[in-house]
């Protein structure tokens, strides 16, 4: 059976922190840079990022696609995006951005941490049925991949 724990890379952009940070906790916009969140909405009443604010996300993964209604637990705007994600099979997943100045641009960083492990169950879900043989190089890889895209959002915008 696979496993995760946890794990986080980091990139540096050509934006301030704060510019940086309002593009990634306006959740709206993750479809945007992330390979796996197909979308993404503000609900319960919240209207943006806040301790406390509910969203719901889509995630896809080639024909499997399901819903999860994480929590955001920081919002720092310009230094830290924080939000956890349960589900009954699939445990508790938190997901975190720490956004430090650096060379005239941002270092950010994003991370997750599995809080309660994921199921057995939870595990065919999350490895598309079974076609995701390793499920954390593909998390490694879809960090990657979102802080590239994140990156070309950010610098484009910046400089518009």
């Amino acid at each position: 059976m696979q496993t995760l724990d946890q794990d986080e890379l980091s990139i540096h952009i050509n934006a301030a922190p704060e510019a940086v940070y309002k593009l990634v906790a306006d959740v709206t916009r993750t479809p945007e840079y992330s390979p796996e969140v197909s979308a993404a909405k503000w609900v319960k009443g919240a209207q943006g990022p806040a301790a406390g604010a509910r969203f719901r996300a889509t995630n896809t993964i080639g024909k499997f696609s399901w819903h999860n209604t994480p929590i955001v637990t920081a919002a720092e705007p310009g230094r830290e995006f924080t939000f956890a994600r349960t589900e009954r099979l699939c445990g508790t997943v938190q997901w975190r951005y720490r956004f430090e100045p650096e060379a005239g641009g941002t270092r950010v960083t994003e991370s997750y941490l599995v809080v309660r492990p994921i199921t057995r169950i939870g595990w065919v879900l999350v490895s598309g049925m079974g076609t995701d043989k390793n499920r954390r190089r593909t998390m490694h890889e879809g960090i990657r991949a979102s802080l590239e895209r994140l990156r070309t959002i950010a610098e484009y915008e910046s400089s518009a």
